[in-house]
């Protein structure tokens, strides 16, 4: 799916329960029309490997598949 739409990226995600990590924007924007996904994890372009690795483990520490659902998380 390397080169499929962001609108598919995130239906193909949540068919398979799994929830999205990206540093496009664009993906804030399907978030904003529809609460359908199974999760989305959020980091703006330039955000350091480091706090990419806290943030995410951060999440996943707080949340677990349930509580993603429908969720957009700032990293």
């Amino acid at each position: 799916m390397l080169h499929a739409p962001d609108d598919l990226q995130l239906s193909y995600a949540t068919s398979q329960g799994r929830a999205v990590f990206t540093q496009d924007d664009d993906f804030l924007a399907l978030a904003a029309v529809s609460t359908v996904h199974a999760g989305i994890a959020y980091a703006p372009q330039g955000t350091s490997i480091g706090q990419l690795v806290r943030g995410l483990m951060l999440i996943t520490e707080i949340y677990d598949a349930e509580e993603m659902v429908g969720r957009v998380e700032f990293v």
